[in-house]
């Protein structure tokens, strides 16, 4: 039944696509035959108001239409322009939260029921929701501790969310299978794996108590980076359904024109942004995935305050090198060294040519060195090395594409405040110090101390290691001597399954037995 009902909502979500015309808004181009048919075919069932909207609206009408998880699933494909394409991938992160708000009652029940404490022993006052995303919302409330009083931010779960999304998400399974079925050459794309990593992702993301830690740990990696913060978590006032957080006075970097009538330097917050995420990424290896400026405040000291932690990134040392050289490389045109990285690191099958694939690094990079630095993105460098490397079959890599995609989107926020923003200028600094760091002398220094830790593992951990090895020594030698033997448990195991196909054969030559007298019965 999980299967059929998995397959209507599937119907749901296509008819509510055709309806509001998203359908029909897409391009033919290289479509078949019977696909063309069934394009023009959408054309006549959309409703009539959606002919008149641009493709962005018709998508985000009817992702809203759809409920709080396609918002969701809308938000995360925005991440992946390898899997929607760049253009849709645009569309998709204009894509905001705007969910309508649930009642107050509601989330009073949820912050009781996960806190374990009744509201009045918790807050001191508990404000209505002043906003609504697809997950949870957020309200105003006070609380009293030794300090005084104090302004937080309480963020409740929805409720029904988790359920609603699990049945949505068997209809996006169904999707995802039809698709690797259907259109074999989006296999590389691995639409499955792109399903169970929304699952997995969304799944942390309804656990609050897992956003609260993502804040509790960004927050030790910058407390002392100048101009930059996030919130500080009230753990006691925290649990799977609830986070309380500071509450944060300030402007959002949204708000452009209300930024320079407060006084703030808008080259200095683009140049502090853009700085601060590639600290987070190459320094720490954990960024904020989901920095639009919905996310982003000024405070009134002019610091940059990151909220909403449900997305972030991880990456390894592997990944971080992999970063830092590809933008040194670029910068120094060294495209012999950026394809190396490429097959060092392993993402770039080693069955091609190194010296085809820098030819086509190249191809990217003298185009932008014939261009002013200041309208040299980054970002847009990224998303034309991903494409050139799917000419030569490297496959989707999640952490990556979530950096490049986060990359996008904090460069426009620091061309929003500064058009003449010097991507390269501002993060020359943070890069040269890592690879000056990581990639230079100091390098070696660090490699011999992570050796000597692991040499000292190795030593702590040789007593068990040689206990074991003589064990399994003294076990090779006695099956030798005496035979492979099974304890009690196991062979019970064996003579319960060869009784089974002991009876499955026995009923099996019975049928056999009855259908050969049958036949000479009815040949006689």
């Amino acid at each position: 039944m999980s299967v059929i009902g998995a397959y209507l909502r599937l119907a749901r979500v296509g008819w509510v696509l055709v309806r509001e015309g998203v359908v029909s808004a897409l391009p033919t181009e290289g479509m078949p035959p019977l696909a063309r048919t069934a394009h023009a075919f959408a054309g006549l069932l959309e409703r009539r108001k959606a002919s008149r909207e641009d493709r962005g609206d018709r998508l985000a009408r009817a992702i809203e239409r759809l409920g709080p998880s396609y918002v969701k699933m809308g938000q995360f494909l925005a991440t992946r322009p390898d899997v929607v394409g760049a253009e849709i991938a645009v569309e998709l992160s204009a894509l905001q939260d705007r969910m309508a708000t649930f009642p107050r009652e509601a989330a009073v029940a949820t912050v009781e029921g996960s806190l374990g404490r009744t509201l009045d022993d918790l807050y001191v006052d508990f404000g209505d929701p002043v906003a609504a995303a697809s997950i949870a919302q957020v309200h105003p409330a006070t609380v009293r501790d030794a300090n005084g009083e104090r302004k937080v931010a309480v963020k409740v779960i929805r409720p029904g969310v988790r359920q609603r999304f699990t049945h949505d998400l068997e209809a996006m399974y169904a999707a995802a299978r039809l698709q690797e079925k259907i259109l074999p050459n989006t296999r590389r794309l691995k639409p499955v794996e792109v399903t169970r990593t929304l699952e997995q992702t969304t799944k942390i993301e309804m656990d609050l108590r897992l956003e609260a830690a993502a804040l509790s740990e960004l927050g030790e990696n910058t407390k002392d980076d100048p101009g930059f913060r996030v919130p500080d978590v009230d753990w006691e006032r925290t649990g799977r359904d609830v986070v309380t957080m500071e509450w944060i006075d300030g402007i959002k970097m949204s708000d452009v024109d209300g930024l320079r009538a407060a006084g703030h330097d808008l080259n200095k917050l683009a140049n502090t942004l853009i700085q601060s995420f590639l600290r987070h990424t190459l320094r720490d290896g954990f960024f904020h995935a989901d920095m639009h400026q919905g996310n982003l405040f000024v405070d009134p000291q002019g610091v940059i305050v990151a909220v909403d932690m449900g997305i972030v990134g991880r990456l390894g040392k592997k990944e971080r090198r992999f970063l830092a050289e590809i933008l040194y490389g670029f910068i120094t045109r060294d495209y012999q060294r950026v394809a190396d990285v490429h097959f060092e690191a392993g993402y770039v099958p080693s069955y091609h040519d190194t010296a085809s694939f820098a030819q086509a690094i190249r191809a990217i990079g003298e185009p932008i060195h014939g261009q002013p630095a200041e309208t040299i993105s980054m970002a847009k460098l990224l998303t034309l090395l991903f494409e050139v490397t799917e000419l030569f079959d490297m496959e989707t890599r999640t952490e990556l594409v979530m950096l490049q995609k986060t990359m996008v989107v904090v460069e426009g926020v620091s061309r929003t405040l500064n058009p003449r923003f010097n991507m390269w200028k501002a993060s020359e600094g943070v890069v040269g110090d890592w690879i000056r760091d990581n990639l230079g002398p100091k390098r070696l220094l660090t490699d011999l101390r992570d050796a000597a830790h692991a040499a000292l593992r190795l030593a702590e951990a040789a007593p068990e290691i040689a206990a074991k090895a003589e064990k399994l020594s003294q076990d090779l030698t006695s099956m030798a001597e005496k035979g492979l033997r099974f304890d009690a448990e196991t062979a019970e195991a064996i003579g319960r399954s060869e009784a089974r196909h002991g009876r499955s054969g026995r009923i099996a030559l019975w049928v056999i037995a009855a259908t050969l007298v049958y036949i000479a019965w009815t040949l006689g």
